[in-house]
């Protein structure tokens, strides 16, 4: 579906799935229903997080930059921010080799590697869950199917999302995908 450096969306007309791809692909599919007489309710939502983006009157995605704040080392892509911790956290940090950034930075690495598996069955159950909601929230079987999504029940997802719009259900089922990989205990 999506990359960090490239991220897709998927768009809607009602309950039809009418583009998905980049930006600019989908910007000139909302365009080409915006220019028709009696077109449906347009939905966009972002692949990967399964959040709803918001468009101009034109059609035009309006996605948000994430703006830098001008602290740190921004050529790296270091960006300062606050960090809140008790005076004996903080003295075990200072105590590490490198200093306080530096350890932060290992324990983070060190947590994202242990719980890679866990991380993506999250991610895939949140996108699901933000899409569904949306857009299936009124569908017969819908809190049965987000019972099954968090319980790691891909069968019972599959039979209470059967009955769903044709498109709407392989959407939700695209993003819930990850959440059942084998493998990766969701926790």
């Amino acid at each position: 579906m999506e990359t960090n450096l490239s991220p897709t969306f998927t768009a809607f007309e009602g309950r039809k799935r009418i583009a998905a791809g980049d930006g600019e692909a989908v910007s000139a599919a909302l365009r080409k229903s915006l220019g028709r007489k009696g077109h449906g309710a347009l939905l966009v939502f972002r692949d990967g997080t399964g959040e709803q983006v918001d468009f101009d009157g034109h059609g035009v995605l309006a996605l948000r930059q994430e703006a830098g704040r001008g602290v740190g080392r921004p050529k790296l892509g270091v960006v300062a921010r606050e960090v809140t911790l008790l005076p004996r956290h903080w003295e075990w940090l200072n105590e590490q080799p490198g200093g306080a950034s530096a350890a932060l930075r290992r324990l983070v690495d060190g947590a994202r590697k242990e719980n890679a598996g866990k991380d993506r069955v999250r991610r895939a159950r949140e996108a699901a869950h933000r899409f569904a909601t949306a857009m299936a929230g009124n569908e017969a079987g819908f809190e049965e199917a987000m019972r099954a999504l968090f319980a790691g029940r891909e069968e019972d997802f599959a039979r209470w999302t059967g009955a769903w719009p044709e498109d709407v259900r392989e959407y939700a089922r695209e993003l819930a995908r990850e959440a059942f990989a084998e493998g990766d205990a969701g926790g």
